[in-house]
């Protein structure tokens, strides 16, 4: 009964998404082709081909992890990220072994192709085929609330890195869901807290799916508490180019500030710079994202904001490590935002592991990771027992020009500790 019951679930997944698809809901190029291997399936061994020691040793059934995240598509430089960290944090876990309790971690990779109906095809081929035991993903909020349901219907752990809508830990969330991501909620407080106050006026732009959505509700409730008034809130679709009628509505409404939630490389900064939206006295306030993002940005250096993550702000020994190991790996090449999210949710998954023995039955890993803190580069997180919302450290940071630097560098102000920027309980 349990195998029909799962089938229908599938089919009926499948044409919704079909449907959401036709719809335009999140407009992206459903046409990408799959993943370098030709079927958007990769698996990865002992890191760059080199055998470890403790992997040789490990004789008992592999532990099977899923990585279903973009490889291509609009967000594909988040998923490469997220695979890269992932990778460096079962190397630190492990202590290099690659297993747990004799188990060896094996790992296959998938591609959403950032598009929610490939993303349920994938995560259906993961859990049918494969048999993983446990699930992390997705780049895309959208991918990601696709694929929840199929966690509670395999009964399978899903760790959620880096989705970020707030729907995944609140109306869409089930017991099998965790997340080392942050969430929209904790971007929001951060957010209203460097510019809200009694009285101020602000507007939002926001792009038009989950991400964007979810942001700007989140955004408003923050700062609406503090006594700010939304005036303003605008919402492009997903893969606009072309943001000169939203800014002018922005413009003409004179608020005070303007706060930004965006994702992707086909971000609005260059439009609000050639369109003077600064010195008309508007000024600009968003969270500081990745290093490609940040490269942008230069027309923002001296904004007052937050950042979920830059490399040179934690200080830590997880940090160090994947700073230095990154580098050596990646011809020299920093880690970005996404890469410390790789590297937090296999921490997780391997805490988790560790706490149960290598038992992959999930309810036993459950139940382990219920309050469950684990170390990752932004220090420790710990996973709320309510909706299993990784609770962390964020940043207030300014944005400043620095001569190691060709992009504005995100300068830290304080910490925001992980009670101070706690999300509401939505599930």
């Amino acid at each position: 009964m349990k195998s029909i019951f799962r089938s229908w679930v599938v089919v009926l997944l499948s044409v919704l998404f079909m449907l959401l698809a036709a719809c335009g809901d999140e407009d992206v190029n459903t046409e990408s082709t799959s993943g370098e291997s030709g079927n958007g399936s990769e698996q990865m061994g002992d890191g760059d081909g080199d055998e470890k020691d403790g992997v040789a040793e490990a004789t008992g059934d592999p532990i099977k992890i899923g990585i279903l995240t973009s490889q291509t598509g609009i967000l594909e430089a988040y998923g490469h990220q997220m695979i890269k960290g992932f990778e460096i944090g079962l190397e630190y876990a492990t202590n290099g072994t690659r297993a747990v309790n004799g188990r060896p971690i094996e790992i296959i990779i998938r591609d959403t192709q950032t598009d929610p109906q490939v993303a349920v095809q994938q995560a259906t081929e993961l859990y049918e085929n494969e048999e993983v035991d446990i699930l992390v993903g997705a780049a895309s909020s959208g991918d990601t609330l696709a694929v929840l349901p199929l966690a509670e219907v395999y009964e399978r752990i899903m760790i959620v890195e880096p989705a970020v809508a707030d729907s995944i830990t609140g109306s869409e969330w089930n017991p099998y869901i965790f997340r080392t991501g942050r969430n929209s909620s904790q971007d929001a407080v951060a957010g209203a807290a460097a510019i809200a106050s009694e009285g101020t006026e602000i507007a939002i732009l926001a792009p038009n799916y989950a991400y964007g959505l979810d942001g700007a509700e989140a955004f408003r409730e923050a700062a609406e508490a503090l006594g700010a008034k939304i005036v303003l809130e605008e919402f492009p679709a997903t893969d606009a180019t072309d943001f000169t009628a939203n800014i002018q509505r922005i413009i003409d409404t004179k608020p005070e500030y303007l706060f930004v939630i965006w994702a992707g490389a086909n971000s609005p900064w260059q439009a609000l710079e050639e369109m003077g939206v600064q010195e008309r006295g508007i000024t600009i306030s968003t969270g500081a994202p990745d290093i490609a993002a940040l490269y942008t940005m230069d027309a923002l250096v001296g904004m007052e904001g937050f950042t979920v993550y830059h490399y040179t702000l934690p200080n830590n020994s997880v940090n160090d490590f994947l700073v230095e190991e990154h580098k050596k790996r990646h011809n020299g090449e920093a880690p970005d935002l996404f890469t410390a999210g790789g590297m937090a949710s296999a921490m997780a998954a391997i805490e988790a592991l560790t706490k149960t023995n290598g038992d992959t039955n999930a309810d036993v890993l459950r139940e382990a990771m219920k309050g469950m803190s684990f170390e990752t580069p932004k220090g420790t997180m710990i996973f709320r027992e309510e909706d299993h919302q990784a609770l962390q450290v964020l940043y207030a940071i300014e944005l400043q020009d620095h001569p190691d630097y060709d992009y504005p560098l995100p300068v830290l102000i304080r910490e925001l500790s992980p009670e101070e920027t706690a999300p509401p309980i939505r599930n």
